[in-house]
């Protein structure tokens, strides 16, 4: 309806001008003394004062204002149209009817429909200012310190924005003209030296300080008596900051994810996971990671019996569980467990102890030029952790068993690439041999999680640049953190038995073109006021990744936008023997501390291992990927 927003408001105002004239004859009786004038004379100046005042409503362009916007300006512009619409009519009355009727009435019908437009107006932005709040049953009651221009622009903005995470309870000011008075209905509580202890008392937990233009020292002495570890605060940046005590460069705005894709962000229908994890014990390992504690956030809104954190990092751990316990409170049920999945007898434990129904499986070593250097560290944590991991599940009857794998795992020219396919290989051995579900979801890079381009591209913009891309011809596959952990979620419950779930990811994003457009985000043009530097390809990297082994075998799923790739099977017995030879070269490293030997056993054991070199060899200036055939 937005569309005919301006002839619905039109015809809105031609009812309410209608029901003004209608009241005529109660006029007459209020007003004894106001005449209707000689018959036929009241419909022609009637309509002659309608056309006047619409003529100039549409002169003075109200009807192209957003009234759920409107402040005391748009209604002072309606009403000045309507004096301007009188005074022409009367101009016009006089030079073209000779019939006269009584000016009083006339009067009185216009200042009626003038009142009836400003309480329509009015109303409908009332009604847009209490329906957003109740659509917001959920928001966080916050306290703005600073009630001036930027404080109102503040309570405006979280208002009338249905998005908002915010309820303002109230202001603290210390100007004392301002305080004990009102905002849009929101009051000031006091000086500002007084917010403390009032937004205690009030349980208010948040604060943003909204004094942009209050010099440096006052505004660190007002955040340091605001400090309390109770009271989280947020601050507008100073306006002379921006002007000239410090770089702009140190005032970038936030870089949104989604604005970095090139295309909308894809929305995963997950009605299927509530019955895979209502009511259910779930257990993330990697669980404080960047998708494990995304799978955390998602997992508890299905409300799980119990959501059982496993993750060897302590920090990330804490930091996901203090994150989910705030938001969920002391209630959830939630355990986090500090261990690592390359130890079977803490694995044990932790399955004897909570007896998971499902299991996400996303601990693992991911940076492919760590694990480069480090290939040893790659085969024990990612290929015999999972390995560990899914005899615990298939030991304890878990129901389904989840792997988080990559698109490096296909034809890959790494380590962590290789190593990640043989943790597919791990589950697909188990089919038919285990009552267990297992399953393996396979996505691309992962914008803005741990060590991933964005963080680094944003902290190298921050100081000034260069930004370094390796090579301007890499392509990759791209997806934000949430849509990983829905894919995740989905494939979970689609899952039977051994399906390797691939997303579909649209065309992959130039890492270059991904440089440039975070430059452009953040204000400045590439290549004039940042630098971009190509630094060299690292060990293990591709120009391309792929999401498909062999196209011919992609299977759609329910889902548009997810499909199954069917792999050759893997038989328990040529697990065993790959898992030998594997075992084998880490002994002899431990003894020689050589890692060559690890290298030369991948191939042997992951036939579509390939060097990098001898990939990149093959590509030209540009690279394409290898565009899927879906059948």
């Amino acid at each position: 309806m937005s569309r005919f927003r301006k002839q619905l408001l039109f015809l809105c105002d031609a009812l309410l001008f209608a029901v003004a004239v209608a009241g005529y004859k109660f006029i007459t009786v209020l007003l004894p003394y106001t005449e209707v004038g000689a018959k036929g004379s009241f419909p022609k100046n009637v309509l002659l004062l309608y056309g006047c005042t619409v003529i100039a409503q549409l002169l003075f362009k109200t009807y192209d204002s957003l009234w759920r916007y409107a402040e005391s300006r748009e209604y002072l512009v309606l009403m000045c149209a309507a004096v301007c619409g009188f005074g022409a009519y009367e101009i016009f009355s006089r030079a073209l009817l000779h019939e006269t009727i009584s000016f009083v009435l006339l009067a009185a019908i216009a200042s009626l429909w003038v009142l009836e437009m400003l309480a329509v107006r009015f109303g409908y932005r009332m009604y847009r200012t209490f329906s957003i709040q109740r659509d917001q049953p959920g928001a966080v009651p916050v306290a703005i310190i600073g009630a001036g221009s930027a404080g109102v622009q503040l309570l405006n903005e979280i208002q009338h924005n249905p998005n908002s995470r915010y309820h303002v309870q109230c202001f603290f000011d210390d100007d004392p003209a301002k305080v004990n008075k009102r905002i849009r209905g929101v009051p000031i509580s006091g000086f500002i030296s007084q917010a403390l202890p009032r937004m205690r008392a009030m349980d208010i937990h948040e604060a943003i300080f909204a004094i942009p233009s209050m010099d440096e020292l006052h505004r660190k002495e007002i955040l340091r008596q605001l400090a309390d570890r109770s009271i989280r605060v947020s601050t507008l940046p100073s306006t002379l900051e921006l002007i000239d005590q410090k770089p702009i460069r140190q005032q970038l705005r936030e870089v949104r994810i989604e604005d970095l894709l090139g295309r909308d962000t894809i929305e995963l229908d997950i009605s299927a996971v509530e019955g895979l994890l209502s009511g259910r014990t779930v257990l993330v390992t990697g669980g404080g990671g960047s998708i494990g504690s995304e799978l955390c956030r998602q997992i508890v809104k299905h409300r799980p019996k119990r959501l059982v954190i496993f993750d060897i990092y302590e920090n990330n751990a804490y930091d996901i569980q203090q994150e989910l316990l705030y938001q969920y409170g002391r209630e959830l049920p939630l355990s986090v467990e500090i261990g690592s999945v390359r130890d079977p007898r803490r694995l044990e434990l932790l399955f004897d102890t909570y007896k998971p129904d499902v299991v996400f499986h996303a601990a693992a070593h991911k940076h492919v030029p760590l694990m480069e250097t480090s290939p040893q560290e790659a085969i024990r944590n990612n290929v015999f952790g999972t390995l560990n991991t899914v005899r615990a599940a298939d030991a304890h009857g878990v129901k389904k068993f989840i792997l988080i794998s990559t698109d490096k795992a296909v034809n890959p020219t790494s380590v962590m690439g290789a190593s990640k396919r043989l943790c597919e290989m791990v589950v697909q051995s188990m089919a038919g041999c285990s009552a267990t579900t297992f399953a393996a979801v396979r996505f691309g890079n992962v914008l803005g999680s741990n060590g991933s381009v964005v963080p680094l591209f944003r902290r190298q913009i921050a100081a000034g640049g260069p930004v370094t891309v390796t090579d301007k011809r890499i392509i990759r596959y791209f997806m934000t953190i949430p849509e990983a952990a829905q894919l995740v979620l989905e494939a979970g419950a689609m899952a039977k038995q051994n399906e390797l779930f691939v997303l579909d990811m649209g065309r992959p994003v130039k890492i270059i073109e991904l440089a440039e457009n975070m430059i452009r985000l953040s204000g400045y043009e590439p290549y004039r006021d940042i630098e971009i530097v190509e630094t060299g390809l690292r060990p293990g990297e591709k120009l391309y990744e792929e999401l498909l082994i062999a196209s011919r075998d992609l299977e759609k799923t329910g889902n548009g936008m997810i499909f199954v790739e069917h792999q050759p099977p893997v038989t328990p017995e040529e697990l065993e023997r790959k898992l030998t030879l594997l075992n084998d070269a880490l002994e002899k490293t431990m003894r020689t501390e050589d890692v060559s030997c690890i290298r030369e056993v991948l191939h042997r054991v992951v036939p579509t291992f390939h060097e990098p070199e001898e990939v990149n060899a093959a590509q030209g200036e540009e690279v394409e990927a290898p565009a899927p055939a879906v059948s």
